[in-house]
């Protein structure tokens, strides 16, 4: 079947956020196509033309249920597809096929006409890198801890002692599973007498800890900005969500002013935001992820995030 003018989303098959929100535009009666790039080849294919009269890209993807010409997908949802996999081919050849896989159709999907990307593929790329996300927070006004990226030891020692307490935090998380269960790699302290040389192996981001009295998670979708208060006593509130206490909350001007030029650095629509909250009522920056989750937060408060998600994809354009 071929959807008339549909949303496009883009995510691996166990994606309950993305439930959500498609079980939200079915109920609206929008028409929605929703693909795990990683199953192309085997029960996703796509064939695109450009060229003589045609000056945007003509074609379709299709799945074993449904059809979606190129030129007519209003909005794409790019949440967290899997990655191409190629087993039945040797490493070279598998590497090769992958590549094209990847330029080719990831190349086609980041190309479409008149469509409204939450978020660019690309743009998720380009702010997934944490020293890029730091360097445009200070540049846009938020409040930055003092943080160094390093692999030298003595760097690193000497950013503890001078800037300590301090923390450690990974630079990106790949997938990590201990006896096929997948892992969170915590925020903890550290000490300067606890680097060893070990450290020169590859690059750790350090950073001075925040007083904090709490957490918060902005999440912005389009012009549409939604914040909550976490309060947890942990360092990292991501280690037990059973101790989260959620309250719904406005940023102060300032950050909401940086909140948004922070999105159009970047060419974002969508930005799941973390703040430190000092008891004096200073919001710290910690990062933005892109692609970050924010579903579990709408039963507790009430917020209609998904809602809101769902008017932008189906409106496919951009907030202001």
């Amino acid at each position: 079947m071929t959807a008339p003018h549909p949303v496009a989303i883009v995510t691996n098959l166990d994606d309950p956020t993305a439930d959500l929100v498609i079980a939200e535009l079915h109920d609206r009666g929008t028409p929605l196509v929703r693909f795990d790039s990683g199953d192309f080849p085997a029960t996703l294919t796509c064939s695109a033309f450009i060229g003589g009269d045609a000056e945007q890209w003509r074609g379709s993807v299709q799945t074993p249920t449904r059809t979606a010409e190129l030129g007519s997908i209003r909005s794409l949802y790019y949440r967290r597809p899997s990655g191409f996999s190629f087993p039945h081919l040797g490493p070279q050849d598998a590497r090769f096929t992958a590549a094209q896989a990847r330029y080719g159709l990831g190349g086609v999907l980041a190309s479409l006409p008149d469509c409204l990307y939450v978020n660019h593929p690309h743009r998720i790329g380009d702010a997934e890198y944490k020293p890029a996300g730091l360097a445009a927070a200070a540049a846009c006004g938020f409040t930055v801890p003092p943080t160094l990226i390093t692999n030298r030891p003595d760097d690193a020692r000497t950013f503890i002692k001078q800037h300590g307490p301090a923390i450690f935090k990974p630079i990106s998380v790949p997938l990590y599973r201990i006896d096929g269960k997948a892992q969170t790699v915590p925020v903890e302290p550290v000490k300067a007498d606890e680097i060893d040389d070990s450290l020169a192996g590859t690059m750790h981001l350090f950073q001075t800890q925040v007083d904090k009295a709490a957490d918060a998670r902005v999440t912005v979708i389009g012009n549409r900005t939604f914040a909550v208060r976490i309060d947890s006593g942990l360092l990292d509130w991501r280690t037990d969500y059973s101790t989260h206490t959620y309250t719904p909350v406005i940023p102060p001007p300032d950050v909401g002013r940086a909140i948004f030029a922070y999105l159009r650095h970047f060419g974002l629509v969508f930005g799941a935001f973390d703040f430190a909250l000092a008891p004096s009522g200073e919001w710290t920056f910690i990062e933005c992820n892109p692609s970050g989750q924010w579903a579990w937060l709408e039963p507790p408060t009430g917020l209609p995030m998904t809602a809101a998600l769902a008017d932008l994809l189906e409106r496919g354009t951009h907030g202001t």
